[in-house]
């Protein structure tokens, strides 16, 4: 499948300045810009900043940036899901999984996750896919922000929304594991049926159950 990737950006006015998103970003100009040090919720952040260039160079993956001067402030990823998860059995070219979205302390609060989606989804190339996000607790910075699961899951909701997607109901054990975990997805307009019934397939792997 062919992967077209189109260049978008935005300038987001935040309370301690003005900030770019755009993408998406070549692993070429990711290596020239500074990685914030606290970004670190998913591994330390130079080996983030080396997760995001690797994820760059693969034919499907995206990385977005919010970029303060010459440092990444926040990111988001699209890449084909992890073929240790389910949502990789199907072998389905057009479904993507949103694999990290991320925003240093200092900009929270500020609209930038949900700048880096909407920025992300002005490319109409991701018409032609279904995206996909899994949403589990335990990445969360409950402690930081000092909210309870709950709260932070409206926000989490909230920002995918920003994006357009949507709550999917799923058998899946790691997200049924705990109430607060969740699927969301956003099925692009030129997706064929037949595809979508294959993303059904997915999330309910035991239909009997319901």
């Amino acid at each position: 499948m062919e992967h077209k990737k189109t260049y978008n950006a935005m300038e987001l006015k935040t309370k301690h300045g003005r900030i770019i998103v755009e993408g998406p970003i070549p692993s070429s100009e990711l290596k020239s810009l500074d990685f914030h040090e606290d970004l670190i919720a998913f591994r330390p952040a130079k080996q983030q900043h080396e997760a995001v260039i690797g994820i760059a160079d693969l034919p499907e993956g995206r990385i977005l940036i919010a970029r303060d001067n010459n440092t990444i402030v926040g990111y988001v990823t699209f890449l084909y899901p992890d073929p240790l998860e389910r949502w990789s059995e199907g072998n389905m070219e057009n479904l993507i999984e949103l694999g990290a979205i991320e925003v240093i302390p200092k900009f929270r609060g500020s609209g930038v996750g949900k700048a880096l989606l909407k920025t992300s989804m002005m490319d109409d190339a991701f018409e032609d896919f279904i995206v996909i996000t899994t949403e589990y607790y335990w990445h969360w910075d409950l402690k930081g922000t000092g909210l309870n699961v709950w709260e932070y899951r409206k926000i989490m909701e909230k920002m995918m929304q920003a994006g357009g997607l949507e709550y999917y109901a799923t058998d899946e054990p790691e997200i049924s594991s705990h109430p607060a975990n969740c699927l969301m997805a956003k099925i692009g307009k030129r997706v064929d049926r037949e595809s979508v019934q294959k993303f059904d397939q997915l999330r309910f792997k035991h239909r009997y159950m319901y």
